[in-house]
């Protein structure tokens, strides 16, 4: 599973973190919003927004839209009373009582925190400073379209290692494991197989299992690989080829290839070209395509 990535915004000169989940809605840093108003004692900016009725309707809308499982008694309790002299509230008790989800808070030295759904964290932003609000919009914008840039060249990348040595496995199987007189249906099946013995020598998992595993993801196993594990791939499908030119058993096979795998990506984890290659500009994959035609 694919870890969230933190990125930074620079807004104004304050640095703001934001959280990119697979799957999910980015979540921005409330506490670092708060330096923007007191360095010292972020903490209690945050809960001085959230004594505000606004803040709390506001808050309350967000979840009835999109939290099923929020708690509408408590927050009801929590309307009542905001405004008032003796009416506090921590992002922490707000979580507790409502079971909200649009804001997450960390306690811890290292990595803690107040974050909020982006819809949150620039409402919260509009309160400490109009002004401040737009330079973090300006930013976190500049951070999205530099994102879609990394995932299309990534994809890029990915694309071009995964054909590199399809055709030399694909021919090999064709020449040594299917009869000439073989129907499409099962001609398929052993292109297949094949495709899944790579898979497990490397994956762990066939294609069905790990689908049986991500229902929620649209792309099939190799889509989600890292171009360590594609570059590694790439690798076995050459040694497959040979392999099944030598005439040994799939069973045979699978084993001889699960231990290159293993020793593979010891090698390659951290590698700097590795590293290079997940930078690599844009136009690279075209002028390699051109250059190959």
């Amino acid at each position: 599973m694919s870890k969230p990535i933190v990125d930074v915004i620079h807004a104004n000169g304050a640095e703001i973190s934001v959280i990119t989940a697979p799957n999910e809605d980015d979540f921005i840093s409330l506490t670092d919003i708060a330096r923007y108003r007191n360095k010292a004692s972020p903490a209690d900016v945050v809960k001085n927004w959230m004594r505000v009725r606004s803040t709390i309707e506001y808050l309350g809308l967000w979840e009835s839209i999109h939290n099923p499982a929020f708690k509408l008694v408590e927050f009801d309790v929590f309307r009542n009373e905001a405004g008032s002299n003796a009416f506090t509230l921590s992002p922490q008790q707000w979580i507790r009582s409502t079971n909200a989800i649009g804001i997450r808070s960390k306690s811890g030295r290292y990595g803690g925190g107040t974050f909020a759904h982006k819809d949150i964290a620039f409402e919260f932003a509009s309160w400490i400073s109009p002004e401040f609000k737009l330079y973090i919009i300006q930013d976190y914008q500049r951070l999205k379209e530099s994102d879609t840039h990394r995932d299309a060249l990534n994809w890029s990348v990915k694309r071009l290692i995964a054909a590199a040595n399809y055709r030399i496995h694909t021919d090999a199987i064709k020449e040594h494991l299917i009869p000439p007189d073989l129907s499409k249906r099962k001609e398929s099946l052993v292109y297949a197989s094949e495709a899944d013995m790579l898979n497990v020598a490397l994956f762990g998992v066939t294609a069905k299992q790990w689908r049986a595993a991500h229902p929620e993801t649209k792309g099939n196993l190799r889509d989600e690989a890292t171009i360590e594990q594609l570059l590694v791939l790439s690798n076995l499908e050459t040694a497959n080829a040979l392999l099944i030119s030598r005439g040994l058993e799939i069973q045979e096979r699978a084993l001889l290839l699960n231990q290159m795998a293993i020793s593979q990506m010891r090698s390659l984890v951290g590698l700097k070209s590795v590293e290079e290659l997940k930078h690599m500009d844009a136009s690279a994959p075209k002028q390699l395509s051109d250059e190959n035609n």
